[in-house]
């Protein structure tokens, strides 16, 4: 909204008062004087004297342009409220007098929040017959109360403090309107946070604030920031929020939480704390909106997620069918490489190009493999099948591979472990999560790299644990990692290892989570037969 609404209504039953506010606001020349003035310079062939300027309004810009009514009682200024309502023009800012008769201030307060809860409202009076307490209590926190007698300089900063925080209600308003139906790209996303930090930061009235990314329960990645932010006296020391943060009990599912001078807002993943001056307490109605905005912003955030979730299963899908059709008519070839390499060396043919064309032969024939496997459905085929077993037969699988040259397997496996499931696609989930392991700890070059794997029946199911000593997983991708295509440090790898692992799980009933503990840890959960 770039038009502000100026609309004052002033209810007092004295029209001395009325009249008075009136004139303060609309400030008005004696045009009686001015037009004698002019008669007598006329008569008296005398120069026509300027008026002196009166500052008003107009001549001030950081003055709105008041448009001012006034009713004489409650009774009639509730109608004006419903009238002005009714007629798309409702009003910014209501002086309301506390001693009326028939209602007094409270009550037609109370009656004005009915019918407007968004109007400002401003108790002027020279009795504290009620305490502040107590009218909060009936209508809200978000009504002034100032005592007669006042001065015109604070009759016109109320005025104008109100209509400004009513334009910035409303403008927080429609942006809610706005966000809760966008569906934007991640590109996209960026502009929004940024957005968003903005029109909090300004909602709220402070002029430090950082939004950034809840990485893990205690990390945090700062993204955006308004004004000073760092370690220093009056700036923002993100150690210092995030520990008042994690000593302050929140509520299950609490968006917007006010500790001291900070404001702490949870927007999905991501953060913002912001620092209010003078220990200012957020207003019911400023909170009850900021909260809505905070939801409306999580939902626009949730659509852009699922926007490139779409965009990206979309594309997979047009490529893994062109995939699979080009690797049907390629994998023959491929795999015939070693029955071509195996009757060169019966015919006598001895070089160690051989062995390099196995091995490349090999890492293609794996790839392949993936590829097929990620794409197609295959049915189970579900038998009973000894956890034991197909953990030995996952590793034998994974020790033909020279990235399994150095590295120690160290096996704890409790006995009799058995399972409903394909015994070939659960060797692969092992393979898959060893040759992983072992492609990490060669590639950080880590001394002494050992693979533990452990398997221990829990209640109703097995869990397998498979843990390297490396560096563990960079935070940046560990939310991500089972995502196709998801890979970093590794020269030959597709980033389908570990989406198949998370694919044949799944299919099993069985879920697969990964931590960093001192190196990566891999856990499995399957039934137990």
């Amino acid at each position: 909204m770039e038009t502000i609404n100026t609309r004052v209504l002033i209810i007092d039953d004295e029209e001395i008062v009325r009249d008075n506010i009136e004139d303060i606001l609309i400030p008005k020349r004696s045009y009686t004087n001015e037009l004698i003035s002019s008669a007598s310079s006329i008569l008296f062939d005398d120069e026509i004297p300027q008026p002196e300027p009166i500052l008003t309004p107009a001549n001030n810009s950081s003055i709105p342009v008041f448009t001012v009514d006034k009713a004489v009682s409650g009774m009639e200024g509730l109608e004006k409220i419903k009238q002005a309502i009714a007629e798309g023009k409702p009003y910014a800012v209501i002086f309301l007098d506390m001693r009326m008769p028939g209602w007094d201030g409270l009550e037609t307060a109370v009656y004005i929040k009915e019918a407007d809860a968004k109007a400002e409202i401003i108790i002027i009076t020279a009795f504290s017959d009620k305490s502040i307490e107590e009218i909060m209590s009936k209508v809200g926190q978000n009504v002034g109360y100032h005592c007669k007698p006042y001065a015109s300089e604070e009759i016109i900063q109320l005025a104008t403090k109100g209509v400004n925080d009513y334009h910035k209600l409303r403008n927080l308003e429609q942006l809610i309107t706005v966000i809760s139906n966008l569906n934007v790209s991640q590109t996209q996303l960026n502009l929004l946070l940024q957005n968003i930090l903005d029109q909090l930061a300004m909602y709220i009235g402070s002029d430090m604030a950082v939004l950034g990314k809840l990485l893990t329960s205690n990390n945090y990645q700062q993204l955006y920031s308004i004004g000073s932010v760092g370690i220093v006296e009056r700036k923002i020391n993100i150690d210092r929020l995030t520990g008042i943060i994690a000593n302050t009990n929140l509520k299950e599912n609490e968006e917007v939480v006010q500790v001291d001078e900070l404001v702490f807002i949870k927007i999905e993943d991501y953060y913002i704390f912001a620092a209010l001056d003078n220990n200012q307490h957020l207003k019911t109605e400023k909170l009850y909106l900021l909260k809505l905005f905070v939801q409306s912003a999580a939902k626009a955030i949730k659509n852009a997620q699922l926007h490139e979730v779409i965009a990206r299963e979309e594309k997979l899908s047009i490529v893994g069918k062109a995939l699979s059709m080009l690797m049907h008519d390629l994998r023959i070839p491929i795999k015939n490489i070693p029955l071509l390499t195996e009757s060169l060396r019966e015919e006598g043919f001895t070089s160690p190009w051989l062995d390099m064309v196995d091995e490349c032969g090999d890492q293609a024939s794996e790839i392949f493999d993936d590829f097929l496997d990620f794409l197609r459905d295959t049915p189970l085929n579900f038998e009973k099948v000894s956890i034991n077993q197909l953990i030995s037969d996952g590793i034998a699988l994974a020790h033909h591979l020279p990235e399994m040259a150095n590295i120690t397997v160290d096996e704890n496996l409790q006995p009799d472990l058995f399972v409903k499931g394909d015994a070939s696609k659960l060797k692969r989930v092992v393979m898959n999560l060893v040759h992983n392991a072992a492609e990490a700890l060669n590639n950080l070059k880590v001394a002494s790299p050992v693979i533990k794997i452990t398997a221990v029946k829990s209640d109703k199911t097995v869990v397998i644990k498979v843990k390297d000593n490396g560096l563990g997983i960079p935070e940046t991708i560990l939310k991500n990692l089972f995502d196709a295509f998801v890979t970093v440090g590794k020269r030959n790898g597709t980033g389908l290892g570990l989406a198949i692992v998370k694919q044949f799980v799944e299919a099993h009933k069985g879920t697969v989570t990964v931590a960093n503990d001192n190196g990566a840890e891999f856990t499995i959960t399957l039934p137990a037969a």
